[in-house]
């Protein structure tokens, strides 16, 4: 086992979150198209691929079990500012029964998560280059990493979410000013420290 397979099965092992042999290896598959890809694209700023693991993947896989939870079943889930795929891509791995979209506005980006889904064999994980704003659809999960303030977020994305659907936010720390600023409709149900826990 390669040093970054184990360095990723220990990070799930730590996250409780019990994946197949075959999804490892995607995400494993998933970053090596990342880090070649990123040579040309420039997707992330994050070279090493140790880096990556820790400060990528992990991130998002940290999400994954809390989401299983609050959505066992089926999932129409639109990633919004998807970049490189992240957590597009890795939700559509460890969770194949999800219909996942990503929306990027950059060209070059939408054009590698459909590479990646194409690749890895993800027929559920489609890409679109377009403005979130232009976007029609209804969805049950809107989500974003490192694409806006929650409050621009919300407004941006509240016409394709669904009746009682959900945004999730993937921020590097946790963002009360931008909470404080959320419209008195948006509820906010649950926020997860740096270590994975509600808080």
């Amino acid at each position: 086992m390669s040093a970054l397979a184990q360095a990723l099965s220990s990070g799930l092992d730590e996250l409780g979150l019990g994946l197949s042999v075959e999804q490892q290896q995607r995400l494993l598959d998933y970053m090596a198209l990342l880090n070649k890809w990123n040579k040309v694209y420039n997707l992330t700023a994050v070279r090493e691929p140790q880096q990556m693991l820790y400060q990528h993947l992990l991130d998002c896989l940290a999400a994954v079990l809390p989401l299983q939870k609050r959505f066992p079943a089926e999932c129409d889930l639109l990633d919004v500012g998807a970049g490189g795929g992240l957590p597009s891509v890795v939700f559509a791995i460890t969770c194949p029964h999800w219909r996942v979209t990503a929306v990027d506005t950059v060209a070059k980006k939408a054009a590698f998560i459909q590479t990646v889904a194409h690749q890895l064999g993800l027929s559920h994980l489609h890409s679109v280059h377009a403005r979130v704003e232009e976007l029609s659809g209804a969805f049950d999960l809107v989500t974003c990493r490192a694409f806006a303030s929650l409050p621009n977020f919300c407004a941006s994305s509240a016409h394709l979410l669904k009746p009682g659907g959900s945004w999730l936010a993937l921020k590097a720390k946790h963002p009360q000013d931008e909470l404080d600023e959320l419209p008195a409709a948006v509820s906010v149900d649950w926020a997860m420290d740096g270590d994975a826990k509600p808080a």
